[in-house]
């Protein structure tokens, strides 16, 4: 059996990040994390694509995806060696050209249309609680006078048909996508 190789005869670029804690936490779980999380990340934006359950995935895509960054600055630190040559050689700039230019096509189509874009779900939702109850009424199947009665079973301050879900969720420290589900029919027919 070897023994293994001492830090008098590692190369200096392999010890160099060694010194601290933070450097030898860097050089162990840097890209462990970095790779874990961004599987995580892969598989949760590929389940959001493809419309799989989007209600247990959006969340921990948007979550998880932030906090790879810190991972990933590590990784990025530990290797920073590595990506100064890619970057001397010109094989570093090609790839962040090429990702910028597919990013913008999103960017810009999204910024036309004044960052309404993404998912249909949330933009309706968002339409829903900025309406009036008399105009929310007929969506839901049923009456203004009715939704009053509910919201204030349900502990809301709601004083008439021009009342909009956002108003009465300022003044209750709700939000207004809690008060509409309250409000939704149980079943697709009102029942």
């Amino acid at each position: 059996m070897e023994a293994p190789e001492s830090s008098a005869t590692a190369p200096a670029s392999a010890t160099k990040h060694t010194d601290t804690a933070l450097g030898s936490f860097t050089n162990r779980y840097a890209t462990p994390l970095t790779t874990g999380l961004f599987a995580v990340s892969a598989i949760s934006g590929i389940a959001l694509f493809l419309h799989w359950a989007p209600g247990l995935f959006h969340e921990m895509h948007e979550w998880l995806s932030v906090v790879l960054l810190a991972p990933f600055g590590l990784h990025a630190w530990r290797n920073w060696k590595s990506l100064t040559l890619y970057a001397k050689r010109g094989t570093l700039v090609l790839p962040l050209i090429a990702a910028v230019a597919v990013a913008m096509p999103f960017a810009v189509s999204g910024w036309r249309e004044g960052g309404s874009g993404g998912n249909p779900a949330f933009r309706t939702m968002a339409l829903m609680t900025q309406a009036r109850l008399a105009d929310l009424a007929p969506i839901l199947h049923t009456t203004p006078d009715a939704l009053l009665t509910t919201l204030r079973r349900e502990g809301y301050q709601a004083s008439s048909g021009n009342d909009t879900l956002d108003t009465i969720a300022a003044g209750s420290g709700k939000p207004a996508s809690a008060i509409l589900f309250t409000l939704m029919p149980r079943s697709p027919n009102g029942e």
